[in-house]
């Protein structure tokens, strides 16, 4: 990892002394329009985010770790984020939420915000990011830990596992119960990069199997929920009709096709059998119960923050930790 860099790096570049980079910044009607531009335009040239809190924190910690996330209502996400601040909590460290909304252009803005706060470490979820956010933490000189993937390039330390992957195991339980003729239901976009990457992964197990992939049904935008779920499985039985089997992006949107069957009279799993990701409370209580994919999220949690403490506590550069987690099938009724 580069170090920081620093204010004074771009006075250098600019051929101004450090305070008037700072007063470019802060808007001071000292600084010309043009030198301002100038310093503004070297500053994000060389990947420097100017510190408004350095002054305050100039001698201290700030106490928090910035963490984004897709969402602010996925269960999944809030168990994350909620086990990831009892540990912080234990070290005195408090975390600073955002929420991107599955826009990796939005994360951008998120980081940069943070950034200018100082953080002790940066969570994000997902690996893929924009070439500028991967720019900006690359200097920033903290931990940065990507979670809930397993990318092949990540930016510093990783916690998590491969979407992918877990839709082998989705597929190979289906077809050793004689299902061959296996849809999937996900996002119509790459929005949602974990979800991408569970289609593909579809594709690939499918392809392993012998068997065709053809049965791809789009719901829309993420994030997919029960009413995207419903309505893609109306489509799936209308396009499809002699499908086995549908394996659902998440929980909620198998909990929509679940109503839908029924709506419909398909019996599950009789006439089809249904699967989710995620082991939602829903998915418990749901009948028939629904077979699903647990990611273990309170495990990404803590060790995740056990990776932030033991980083900040050892106060040393650390090679590119990747801690991975393994997803549990857990089959219900509705794929029996």
């Amino acid at each position: 990892m580069q170090r920081a860099v620093t204010m004074k790096d771009v006075a250098q570049q600019a051929g101004v002394s450090v305070m008037t980079v700072s007063r470019a910044f802060k808007q001071h009607a000292s600084v010309g329009e043009e030198t301002r531009k100038r310093i503004l335009k070297i500053a994000e040239d060389l990947g420097y985010v100017f510190d408004s809190n350095a002054a305050t924190f100039r001698s201290q910690r700030t106490g928090f770790v910035a963490v984004a996330i897709p969402s602010i209502n996925n269960a999944n996400f809030a168990d994350t984020v909620g086990a990831l601040s009892e540990v912080l909590k234990d070290a005195d460290l408090q975390v600073l939420l955002g929420y991107s909304n599955y826009d990796i252009h939005e994360e951008e803005g998120i980081v940069e915000q943070f950034l200018k706060r100082r953080p002790e470490a940066i969570v994000l979820t997902g690996g893929r990011h924009t070439e500028r956010t991967r720019r900006l933490l690359d200097r920033a000189n903290i931990p940065v830990i990507e979670t809930w993937d397993l990318p092949e390039k990540p930016i510093d330390h990783v916690v998590g596992f491969s979407n992918a992957a877990t839709m082998h195991d989705l597929v190979r339980h289906l077809v050793s119960s004689g299902r061959t003729r296996i849809a999937f239901i996900g996002g119509d976009t790459d929005g949602d990069t974990r979800g991408a990457d569970r289609r593909r992964g579809f594709i690939r197990a499918m392809e392993d199997q012998g068997l065709s992939s053809e049965r791809l049904i789009g719901a829309g935008a993420p994030p997919i929920s029960m009413r995207e779920g419903a309505d893609a499985m109306a489509r799936l039985l209308e396009i499809y009709p002699d499908t086995q089997a549908v394996i659902c992006v998440s929980d909620l949107s198998a909990f929509g096709a679940l109503t839908e069957c029924a709506r419909k009279g398909v019996k599950v799993p009789e006439d089809i059998a249904v699967a989710g990701f995620g082991a939602y409370d829903i998915s418990s209580i749901c009948v028939p119960t629904l077979t699903t994919i647990d990611p273990q999220p309170l495990e990404i949690g803590e060790k995740t923050g056990q990776l932030i403490v033991q980083l900040l506590r050892s106060g040393e550069t650390v090679s590119q930790a990747r801690i991975g987690i393994t997803p549990q099938l857990s089959i219900g009724e509705s794929s029996s």
